[in-house]
């Protein structure tokens, strides 16, 4: 059977951000937080839907007493839907493949909307539940009561054209302004300059200098680590598709995989290549950094 994508809100504010429960939390900025791979399941997102399936979900609806003083933002909206868009194509779904089937929202999932009955109906009071949850089931205050078919329609539409990938259109992409070298362990490591002045550099490349052994899942377009000494921060300014360019995930060969880094995927004469910045590479495997001029050392207690 194929895998179901589940669509919630975290009833908090809108800076909410913490591993564990959804394998995507999108700030009310509508910056995508990708903490854990989509290919592992995660254990308490979708009561009895567990299994085969990846939880996206908004930072928002924590307003005391009334959800709707923090409610979904547009931007959080249109994240959501491009962020499940980009999963769906990138599973081989197209457009027909979203229906209520396979993208649901939790409120849909809790009423067993999709005709599946896998639990008593505990979603929206209208639809005969106890009231539990009814994430999505408005997207405004006081709208309509179809959240679900509006998201899903949303989707459709930047499936059908064309704009669903993880990156935008060529003349949006981070542009690469030069290259250089800088000192790595005590040897010279090629990097290129991004328009921002931020350092870049392939991750294979970091990964062998620091003797840290990757397995790349092309299914999946990330790169499995299996250290044990790694906490990932979930920083907040990681890599967004905004960079216009596919994206990689780096993520623990753990149970729930958490997502390390993300980075871009570019391709070269030797085919499609991973890069990431190297500061934020550095920052999640403890490195020791010197400046003046930018030098990576040796791995703090590695």
């Amino acid at each position: 059977m194929a895998a179901t994508i589940y669509l919630h809100w975290t009833a908090t504010g809108y800076d909410w951000i913490r591993p564990g429960h959804y394998h995507v939390i999108i700030s009310g900025d509508g910056r995508v937080h990708r903490l854990h791979a989509t290919s592992v399941d995660l254990p308490a997102h979708t009561w009895a839907r567990n299994s085969n399936a990846v939880a996206l979900s908004c930072a928002c609806m924590g307003g005391q007493p009334d959800p709707w003083t923090l409610p979904p933002t547009p931007a959080q909206l249109d994240s959501l839907c491009a962020e499940t868009a980009a999963i769906a194509t990138s599973w081989g779904w197209s457009a027909e493949d979203i229906t209520i089937q396979r993208v649901m929202t939790h409120a849909e999932a809790a009423s067993n909307k999709d005709g599946r009955v896998m639990h008593d109906n505990y979603g929206p009071v209208v639809w005969g539940g106890t009231g539990e949850r009814w994430d999505l089931l408005q997207l405004e205050k006081n709208g309509p009561l179809d959240g679900g078919e509006q998201l899903r329609q949303r989707i459709r539409e930047l499936m059908a054209g064309g704009t669903s990938q993880t990156h935008s259109p060529s003349t949006d992409r981070l542009i690469f302004k030069g290259e250089t070298t800088i000192e790595a362990r005590g040897e010279a490591l090629d990097v290129a300059i991004d328009s921002e002045g931020r350092s870049w550099a392939l991750a294979a490349d970091l990964l062998e200098r620091y003797g840290i052994p990757p397995a790349w899942d092309a299914n999946q377009r990330r790169i499995l680590i299996g250290s044990l000494d790694v906490a990932p921060t979930y920083r907040d300014d990681s890599v967004q598709a905004s960079v216009g360019w596919p994206l990689f995930t780096m993520t623990l060969q753990t149970g729930n995989a958490p997502v390390i880094l993300t980075g871009i995927v570019r391709p070269s004469e030797a085919g499609d290549r991973a890069w990431c910045r190297v500061l934020e590479f550095a920052e999640e495997f403890g490195i020791s950094v010197g400046y003046e001029p930018f030098t990576l050392l040796e791995r703090r207690g590695g």
